[in-house]
């Protein structure tokens, strides 16, 4: 089982993150459960503020979570873990965006980084009142 753990810990820190860099921030110990890993729901709502702001960029405006599907955490992630977070847009339809986002944590004191959760998620642009619009064209200008 060892040789199977380090395997896996080699491969993931030779893996590279799928997407681009979106957000990168500090884990600190208000964010922690009471055996000291930081909660799963603080890293999901970084990895939605992520694909939040490439979402709002890719439809030139507002944006809203709809889903988030094929979700799955792999690791904790500890106090003092810098939590980078990237997105790759998957596909555009005619309201919606779907994101890959991947969260990697870069371990402190020279711990490396690995791949800490990823997931699928949907956002939808929106106008003004907050209903669904039109996502703008790749090649229309801003």
């Amino acid at each position: 089982m060892e040789n199977a753990s380090m395997a896996n810990s080699e491969a993931e820190s030779e893996a590279q993150p799928r997407g681009a860099l979106a957000i990168r921030t500090l884990a600190m110990p208000a964010d922690a459960n009471p055996s000291g890993d930081i909660f799963g729901g603080w890293v999901l709502s970084q990895m939605d503020i992520a694909g939040g702001i490439v979402a709002r960029e890719r439809a030139r405006g507002r944006v809203a979570t709809v889903a988030i599907t094929a979700m799955t955490f792999h690791l904790p992630v500890y106090v003092g873990d810098v939590l980078c977070a990237y997105v790759e847009i998957e596909k555009v339809g005619h309201t919606s965006i779907t994101a890959w986002i991947e969260a990697w944590a870069l371990r402190g004191k020279g711990g490396g980084r690995a791949r800490v959760t990823e997931g699928q998620f949907t956002f939808v642009a929106l106008d003004e009142d907050g209903r669904p619009r039109p996502v703008p064209k790749a090649e229309e200008a801003p």
